[in-house]
């Protein structure tokens, strides 16, 4: 095909190069067809989509003649179709970019404070842990999962593919990963709710703690309670910090992270709050700020609490530049100690009387691993062996049973990782929803590109995130 066209001969190994290929192909096909006359949008876009089936209308086809390199240079393209060209092929880089090799996302909260801040954009690559065929490829491009302004879904479920994932990484502990919410499967689909308020929390909240009862409540009310079924690659997007990979058994002790047994450090730029005695001297909000990285304006930040007592969310460098300087008296990190029963609560939570600041133990699977199941395993395990891994599944009378057999262990396909945000008193993470599945992974959190807060954070911009 090269040499008839009289194009590079070396295009042809340059298909072998991930992503790049991509474009090299359809490109040999339709200036390949171009050598038989065909010059019309509709005969390019089959070329380059359809060829199996073009290719041979085309050589059986006695309205077709061949016409040659030379005949290709006398045609003249109009300018319509130059603008055409370079739309759609914009179009289709951009997506396959996009799609494979790195995407912009913007941080919507502070779950992730300070290491990052609501306004960073962020450069997030798809090849860190292999990229991931679209489960749902028929959609807009551009848009995640509604179309702008509506609450219409941007994609059609007509065409639907397994999880596949090439040149597949896994993630590492401490990776600020960007994932597909797992609890957003199904959503009430309105402002107020979506991700913000879970349908899992409400359907609890609803039922009093039973989510049988509450599901029932809301699917008596669609008007109210509009649902929206999202698959794996359509539910929103979450980042967090991985903090426990597959086969690792996590323990939260006074808000110290454990990983089989050993203390993990804190993310550098990670916030706790602490309750704060000040000798009696006022605080400056420059030195504040410049000093300690808190804004005594914010109240997301900063708490008076009565007299020389304040709440402050410091990371660990703030914590030892104010226990050396001469502001403070006393310094501690304030716990929640109290079992949370808040029927928005997950029941292995309820149940185990566990806190975000006292969790666990509990045991992140791992493809292949086998657990052996117990009652009280049941609640933390379920929606992973029922919804991730897609199998009918079930307890009765204290028995278990899998696609209709009674089974007393269960062997995982996939692994999961357990994600939480840096701010870990001010984010809905792995505590409150579980497990992250392996397909639900987007990719790492690389670079702010850009930053803005009343105007650009300059010393963010091109920042590595770590």
């Amino acid at each position: 095909m090269q040499e008839l066209a009289r194009r590079p001969r070396h295009w042809v190994f340059w298909q072998a190069i991930p992503v790049v290929g991509w474009f090299i192909t359809p490109g040999i096909f339709i200036e390949f067809v171009k050598l038989f006359g065909r010059f019309s949008l509709l005969d390019h876009t089959l070329a380059a989509l359809a060829a199996p089936f073009y290719f041979p209308y085309l050589g059986y086809s006695s309205k077709v003649r061949y016409i040659g390199p030379e005949g290709v240079r006398r045609y003249v393209k109009p300018s319509w179709r130059e603008w055409i060209d370079a739309a759609v092929f914009a179009i289709i880089a951009a997506t396959l970019i996009r799609t494979f090799v790195f995407e912009a996302y913007t941080i919507p909260s502070g779950s992730m404070e300070k290491t990052l801040l609501v306004n960073d954009f962020l450069f997030v690559s798809k090849f860190s842990y292999g990229p991931r065929i679209p489960n749902t490829p028929l959609s807009i491009p551009f848009v995640h999962n509604y179309i702008p302004g509506s609450d219409r879904k941007s994609y059609t479920e007509l065409v639907k593919i397994p999880y596949i994932r090439w040149f597949q990484s896994p993630v590492e502990r401490g990776d600020v990963v960007v994932f597909n919410f797992p609890a957003g499967d199904t959503v009430i689909n309105r402002p107020e709710y979506q991700s913000f308020r879970p349908y899992y929390d409400v359907i609890r909240q609803a039922g009093g703690g039973n989510e049988a009862r509450g599901r029932d409540v809301i699917l008596a009310n669609p008007e109210a309670y509009p649902l929206a079924i999202h698959p794996p690659d359509k539910s929103d997007n979450y980042i967090k910090r991985c903090v426990a990979v597959a086969g690792d058994t996590l323990e939260i002790k006074n808000a110290v992270v454990y990983i089989d047994g050993k203390a993990q450090a804190a993310p550098p730029n990670s916030v706790m709050p602490y309750i704060v005695e000040t000798n009696g001297q006022q605080l400056d909000e420059t030195i504040m700020k410049e000093e300690f990285n808190i804004d005594i304006t914010n109240p997301e930040q900063f708490q008076p609490g009565g007299g020389n007592l304040y709440q402050m969310w410091l990371t660990q460098a703030a914590v030892d530049k104010l226990k050396k300087s001469q502001l403070v008296k006393t310094m501690e990190p304030r716990l929640v100690d109290t079992a949370f029963y808040d029927p928005s609560f997950n029941s292995y939570v309820i149940e185990n009387g566990w806190t975000i600041d006292n969790f666990g133990p509990i045991w992140v699977p791992k493809k292949g691993a086998t657990l052996v199941l117990n009652p009280r395993l049941y609640s933390i395990y379920e929606r992973v062996i029922r919804v991730y891994e897609q199998n009918e599944f079930y307890m009765q009378n204290g028995k278990f049973f899998l696609n209709g057999k009674e089974v007393d262990r269960y062997t995982f396909k996939m692994n999961y990782y357990w994600m939480m945000g840096d701010n870990r008193h001010g984010s809905q993470d792995s505590r409150f929803w579980g497990f992250v599945p392996e397909d639900r992974v987007v990719g790492k959190a690389w670079m702010i590109w850009f930053s803005w807060e009343n105007g650009p954070r300059w010393n963010r911009l091109f920042r590595i995130v770590k």
